[in-house]
């Protein structure tokens, strides 16, 4: 069962934190309990929403997420209905998969309902059970997300434009890409080892990329790979340099040349 407690934001430093990880502007937070269509139980998480991304922490004050969703794809999502605990269900139909979502009561089920309509749909939701002050809110994050993608779409049309174009912009980025820090991508690997063992994370400056392993031989063994951008390549820095055209050939790369004892860390959806 989710907390009682009346959800309250964050203490600004975690705050700033998850904002610098995820990138993304808040635009709803609070307590929801989370089922994937292959789950038996619900499982309550701390949910952030931001952009057209949930985000999933185990615990409230937790800098770093355990789970993320991209909910763009959304096609349609359940009226919410009371169970016989009197908590108020929805569930959320996505492109390849299906989310039951579990809030406190109806009035808090159908503002993340609301919320996350507004932001998938670019639309206000016509629900007359809405309060004044919950629709007031979605048509400020409704602009938010608006003025969100048209300075997305910019900067992505400015990226394709260069006459040397990172081919990052060109494909999508490998599943173990996490925007996290150094000591952010240990804590990870070390706390979900199920999920594998190599993460693709950004480099210190900003402009490159670095691998983050965990090898497990007498005992733990965590190491660094600085991962250098150099037009449309990237040069893994090891003892004899290796330039390979994409970030997924990258992680490839240290997967073969383990011979399968490194996997790429991929969250569990369930």
């Amino acid at each position: 069962k989710q907390p009682e407690e009346t959800p309250q934001p964050a203490p600004r430093p975690i705050f700033q934190e998850r904002q610098r990880i995820t990138g993304l502007p808040l635009y709803l937070q609070g307590y929801l309990s989370v089922r994937h269509s292959r789950c038996q139980e619900f499982r309550v998480y701390w949910t952030e929403l931001r952009g057209t991304m949930l985000f999933f922490y185990d615990d409230k004050k937790a800098p770093t997420y355990s789970q993320k969703l991209d909910i763009s794809s959304l096609t349609s999502a359940t009226n919410v209905y009371p169970d016989e605990n009197g908590s108020a269900r929805f569930i959320l139909m996505l492109s390849n998969r299906e989310l039951e979502l579990k809030a406190n009561n109806c009035e808090c089920g159908k503002e993340w309902k609301g919320f996350i309509l507004t932001v998938t749909k670019l639309s206000v939701p016509p629900d007359e059970s809405l309060l004044p002050g919950q629709l007031t809110r979605m048509h400020e994050v409704l602009e938010k997300e608006k003025q969100r993608r048209i300075t997305l779409n910019d900067c992505s049309s400015a990226s394709l434009n260069r006459e040397s174009p990172p081919s990052s912009t060109l494909t999508p980025m490998p599943a173990c890409f996490y925007a996290v820090s150094r000591q952010e991508a240990i804590k990870m690997l070390e706390k979900n080892p199920s999920c594998g063992n190599l993460i693709l994370r950004p480099g210190s400056d900003s402009k490159n990329y670095a691998i983050t392993i965990q090898h497990k031989l007498h005992a733990p063994c965590i190491k660094h790979y600085k991962v250098m951008s150099k037009g449309t390549s990237y040069v893994i820095e090891l003892e004899r340099q290796v330039t390979l055209p994409s970030l997924q050939d990258v992680v490839n790369y240290f997967v073969t040349q383990t011979q399968g004892n490194l996997k790429p860390f991929v969250i569990q959806t369930c």
